[in-house]
């Protein structure tokens, strides 16, 4: 099979599991089980097949730098599960700072936030198109609206697919998903869901409570962590997004009306010595049978940025299985199972299920 050539914006602790993790899954054969993804060999491309031919930074630790140094430079703090990294013949690319940057983050040590390099950006769709790359991840900070609406653009010109990684509107908005299908472009998103996250098993779990006849009258999920996603978080101003996203991938499993006052999801607060390990509290509080209370309550504590890796490779190859097969606009089943707010919501079998489907070529997109 074909390299899958992708380029990455924003180097920090998903850009780097998401590398790792490549090299890493290159020591395994198709005749082997393998741990730690849903798809080894997805319509016939494995892990190793994704190949980094562009990559974009702001920070003064990552820019211009050779990409196997840049995803273990600070301030990334994500598990290094496997170190010897090739010599990739990619450096980090200057791209524009625009709202990318949180402004209270320069009152935390440097080691913990990011540091803008004194750099002009570079021409990001000249860059695209010189490297080759046929599909742009965006790892961009939450809050991110500007940056990601312009990396969005910037596939568009330089005639790339695109994976949105991050909750802005782009895959989930009309007039976006438009402009891809006018260009034969696939599109992935909005906003990636962990392996085993706080999104996805709080929606399992609204889910049985649903199937099982339960009626839930309130829930919250608290999460806490000690990365740059944590920290950025900080400035409430930059999660409109985020909260919606996380919140309607919750609620669109509950089948019954409820009132924002009795649903809480969102990010709690940051902890800086947890680095990328992310800990989520859920609860979850109902009526069964006779108008009896319930509740329950569940910990989950995880490693953030592996966790979405995994998925993130299965959204990268059933992308360059669409633009195999000329299919542009969005891929319906890749967001509604990959993405916490896609186009349109699917209950979790089911888009697994569509998913599967599109992957044998019997669904469309």
């Amino acid at each position: 099979m074909d390299k899958i050539k992708i380029a990455i914006v924003g180097v920090g602790n998903c850009a780097s599991a998401l590398i790792q993790g490549i090299e890493y899954y290159k020591k395994y054969n198709t005749t082997q089980q393998v741990p730690g993804l849903m798809h080894f060999n997805l319509g016939g491309y494995v892990p190793g097949d994704i190949e980094i031919v562009a990559a974009f930074d702001i920070d003064e630790r990552k820019v211009n730098k050779p990409l196997k140094e840049a995803v273990f430079a600070k301030p990334n703090c994500t598990k290094i599960f496997y170190p010897d990294l090739p010599d990739y013949p990619v450096k980090v690319s200057m791209g524009p700072v625009l709202d990318g940057v949180a402004e209270h983050m320069k009152n935390y040590p440097p080691d913990k936030r990011f540091i803008p390099a004194n750099a002009e950006p570079e021409d990001v769709v000249q860059v695209l198109k010189e490297s080759g790359a046929e599909i742009m991840i965006s790892y961009l900070p939450v809050g991110s609206e500007q940056a990601t609406r312009f990396y969005a653009q910037a596939a568009l010109d330089a005639g790339v697919a695109f994976i949105n990684c991050v909750p802005v509107f782009i895959a989930s908005d009309d007039e976006w998903i438009k402009k891809f299908e006018s260009k034969n472009l696939p599109i992935i998103g909005d906003d990636i869901k962990s392996q085993i996250g706080a999104t996805i098993v709080h929606r399992v779990l609204t889910k049985l409570c649903m199937d099982r006849g339960v009626k839930i009258t309130n829930t919250y999920q608290l999460n806490v962590g000690g990365n740059t996603d944590f920290l950025n978080m900080l400035n409430r101003d930059r999660l409109t997004s985020k909260k919606i996203s996380k919140t309607e991938a919750v609620t669109s499993q509950i089948s019954h009306e409820i009132t924002s006052e009795h649903v809480h999801i969102g990010p709690s607060d940051y902890i800086p010595w947890l680095n990328d390990n992310k800990i989520c509290f859920l609860r979850i509080e109902g009526e069964i049978f006779g108008n009896v209370p319930i509740n329950l309550e569940l910990r989950l504590s995880v490693e953030d940025s592996p966790n979405s890796a995994g998925v993130v490779i299965d959204a990268i190859r059933c992308c360059k299985l669409a633009l195999d097969r000329k299919i542009g606009g969005l891929l319906i089943s890749a967001s509604a199972y990959f993405m916490k707010h896609p186009r349109i919501q699917y209950p979790d079998e089911v888009a697994r299920t569509m998913v599967e489907e599109f992957i044998e070529g019997k669904r469309e997109r």
